[in-house]
């Protein structure tokens, strides 16, 4: 599990959520992450190449549906799981570092740039 100031991310608790997928889409009120950074950055790279369908489904043959247990994507929960352990870092200072970065953003699947937690999981 990971805990946020700004509310709480659960880790394998949701049948088969709902996977984001690239759409293409323009948003005018929102600058497309793959068109602001630098493709050739590490996590970018590594973004690419994991296959994050496997994940989806190894990982959505566990989860279980209850209260309280949003039902995430889980190459965000992947993915900010691999952040935390790849720089050791806190619940917090994940949740910190993840609304600054546009790289672990783009990482974790996002297609928009994020301004904070409420974009991926309501309060």
């Amino acid at each position: 599990m990971i805990r946020c100031a700004r509310g709480r991310i659960e880790t394998g608790i949701a049948i088969w959520p709902r996977e984001r997928r690239e759409s293409g889409k323009q948003d005018l009120f929102r600058s497309r992450l793959d068109q602001i950074i630098d493709l050739n950055h590490p996590l970018a790279r590594l973004g690419r190449s994991l296959d994050w369908r496997f994940l989806e489904e190894r990982f959505g043959a566990v989860y279980s549906e209850g209260p309280g247990q949003p039902p995430l994507p889980t190459r965000l929960m992947a993915g900010l799981a691999i952040l935390k352990h790849t720089h050791n870092l806190s619940d917090e200072a994940l949740c910190e570092r993840w609304v600054e970065n546009p790289y672990y953003q783009y990482f974790c699947g996002e297609e928009s740039s994020s301004t904070g937690w409420r974009s991926i999981a309501p309060l």
